[in-house]
C-alpha cells in the first residue's frame, strides 16, 4: 500500500465531517468498507453515525464465546434501534476445543503468551476472516485510550491485516463520546455505569478504580501493553 493513498485520503477528507467521510469512503470503495464493533461506547457512536449516513458500510462483531451478558444485551438493543444487520464472526471451533483440551478454560491467567494465544484464536483469526477482501476498516480507537495509540493517524495502513484503517474518533475525548451517546439516545452497555470503561471478554475485564488508567481493567493481572493483537502495527 503506497503512502500516497493514505496522504490522498487525508487530503480529500480534511474538511469533511465524520458523516461526510463515511459517505465518501462508501462511494470510493463500494461494498468494501467495514466497521468492527464490540459495542463499547466509541463503537456505539460510530454505529449511530453509520446508521444516519445510510451507506452500505458493513457492521460486524467478533463473538469470542466469553462475552458479558450485558454485551449481548446492548447488541440486541442496537439491532432493534437501527434495524441494520450486524454480521457475527466466531473463532474456529476446533481451535477452541484444542486450546481447552490442552490448557484448560483459564490458561490466559498463567502467562502473557497464553493470554495472547487465547486472543489470537478467539479474536485475531476471526478478524482476519472478517476483513478479508475489504479495503477500509473503521475502528473506534481513541488516542487517549492508551500510550500505544498516541501515534495513530486518522487514516493509516495496517500492515498486519493489509487494509486501510480509518479511526474517526481518534481525537475525541471520553467526555465527548459520553455526551454524544446521551444526546442521541444511543444504546449503551450497562457495565459502563459500574466502572467498566474498556469492555472485552468477561474473564479478562474488570471495573477500574478512580485515577486508574483507562485500560487498567483489561488483563489487569499482567503488566504488558494491554493489547490483544487486533491493533498491532506489525505484521504477524
Amino acid at each position: 500500500m503506497s503512502q500516497s493513498v493514505i496522504t490522498s485520503l487525508l487530503e480529500k477528507t480534511k474538511d469533511f465531517s465524520l458523516e461526510e467521510t463515511l459517505v465518501f469512503l462508501a462511494n470510493e470503495y463500494p461494498e468494501k468498507v467495514v466497521f468492527s464493533t464490540s459495542f463499547g461506547q466509541e463503537d456505539q457512536v460510530i454505529t449511530d453515525f453509520i446508521a444516519k449516513s445510510n451507506t452500505d458500510i458493513t457492521i460486524f462483531t467478533l463473538d469470542t464465546g466469553r462475552l458479558f451478558q450485558e454485551t449481548y444485551d446492548v447488541f440486541h438493543k442496537t439491532l432493534k434501534k437501527y434495524k441494520r444487520p450486524i454480521e457475527v464472526y466466531f473463532p474456529e471451533a476446533a481451535a477452541v476445543e484444542n486450546l481447552l483440551k490442552e490448557k484448560g478454560p483459564n490458561s490466559f491467567y498463567d502467562s502473557v503468551e497464553n493470554r495472547k494465544e487465547c486472543c489470537f484464536i478467539r479474536k485475531v483469526v476471526p478478524l482476519r476472516k472478517a476483513l478479508s477482501g475489504n479495503a477500509v476498516w473503521i475502528t473506534g480507537l481513541r488516542a487517549e485510550q492508551s500510550e500505544n495509540r498516541q501515534d495513530l493517524n486518522l487514516f493509516e495502513y495496517d500492515a498486519n491485516f493489509e487494509i486501510i484503517k480509518f479511526n474517526p474518533l481518534l481525537k475525541w475525548s471520553l467526555e465527548e463520546v459520553e455526551t454524544y451517546l446521551q444526546e442521541n439516545n444511543v444504546p449503551q452497555n450497562a457495565l459502563h455505569k459500574k466502572g467498566f470503561v474498556s469492555i472485552g471478554c468477561a474473564p479478562c475485564t474488570r471495573a477500574i478504580f478512580p485515577g486508574e488508567d483507562i485500560r487498567a481493567g483489561r488483563w489487569w493481572w499482567e503488566s504488558s501493553h494491554k493489547e490483544c493483537g487486533l491493533h498491532s502495527a506489525k505484521k504477524e
